[in-house]
């Protein structure tokens, strides 16, 4: 299996050199919170606040078909501070940068917040499905996005389109739930349709998938993501009851719409018999103990060929 960069070269500081390949930084590896989450003392935020594990952002990915034209898939309360530690998304002038569009696949907080700090007069096109940018739109707030600067565009499920140049992407559905802030009595948390949604990356002949929030893995995904050169997939809990074991809540992984890492319905486990290039979770809780380098969990998810994302990884299939 190819392992991907740990140390990113900036290409796009010299375009002679930049290849036609799609690469990928993450930007956040952890889900909302992050690492350490600013009100937690679990043993994981403990030891980031010690430096004795690696703290980390919150959830985001820039994406180039050609390492000179970026994108960014969802946009993280963190996004200022992870485009400062990013040279690719530098500005190459006052006002002028190598972004070109912002993706976001559902509306939680933790994906959308993050528009806000992109609200300078900056020309960029937001994608999004119709019922994510209707999320956006009932939030008066989000108008500091100006129109005929920022433009909107609502993107219609299995449809490809130019998130960059030399950069295709498709939305597909995937079970998941509305954001907790739009949760009635009822809540579905495997909802199919287009609030929650993952991305089909192209770039060449290479092809890649990014799911950072799922619930179940259905037929229909596992179709999809058999023969992926790399998926970056939902990593949020080791195990389904997780956040109670920890003294931090009392709702399982399950009911927040996530499926965990571990176990016979787990992510490992259903996704054993796929062929896939390379496989990276990304989006884990701050309990989560993959996020321990030392851990035997983590130890356990390498074993199985995963890759635990971190801030910084770069990923070149």
């Amino acid at each position: 299996m190819a392992r991907p960069r740990t140390k990113a070269a900036s290409y796009c500081s010299d375009p002679d050199t930049a290849r036609m390949t799609l690469r990928m930084r993450i930007l956040g590896a952890a889900a909302g919170g992050g690492l350490p989450q600013w009100n937690c003392g679990c043993r994981n935020c403990n030891l980031a606040r010690q430096g004795k594990i690696p703290a980390q952002t919150q959830s985001s990915l820039a994406v180039s078909g050609n390492g000179r034209d970026w994108a960014i898939l969802n946009a993280s309360p963190d996004i200022r501070i992870q485009m400062a530690a990013c040279p690719e998304l530098h500005p190459t002038g006052p006002r002028t940068l190598p972004l070109r569009s912002v993706l976001v696949t559902n509306g939680d907080i933790d994906h959308v917040a993050g528009l806000l700090t992109l609200r300078e007069v900056q020309p960029f096109t937001l994608f999004a499905t119709a019922g994510i940018h209707q999320v956006i739109a009932d939030n008066p707030i989000f108008s500091a996005l100006r129109e005929g600067v920022v433009d909107r565009s609502q993107i219609a499920l299995d449809t490809p389109f130019e998130l960059a140049p030399d950069l295709t992407a498709t939305l597909f559905a995937v079970p998941g739930k509305v954001p907790l802030y739009l949760e009635g009595e009822t809540v579905d948390t495997q909802l199919i349709g287009d609030q929650t949604v993952g991305v089909e990356l192209k770039a060449g002949n290479q092809r890649v998938l990014y799911i950072p929030g799922c619930a179940i893995l259905n037929d229909d995904l596992r179709t999809r993501i058999d023969g992926a050169d790399a998926l970056l997939f939902d990593g949020t809990l080791w195990q389904d009851d997780e956040m109670i074991r920890e003294g931090l809540g009392q709702k399982t992984g399950a009911r927040m719409g996530h499926m965990s890492i571990s176990g016979p319905d787990g992510s490992i486990a259903q996704m054993a018999d796929l062929t896939i290039g390379t496989r990276v979770f990304v989006h884990m809780n701050n309990t989560n103990p993959v996020l321990r380098p030392d851990s035997d969990e983590r130890a356990e998810a390498e074993a199985k060929g995963w890759i635990i994302g971190q801030d910084g990884l770069e990923i070149t299939p």
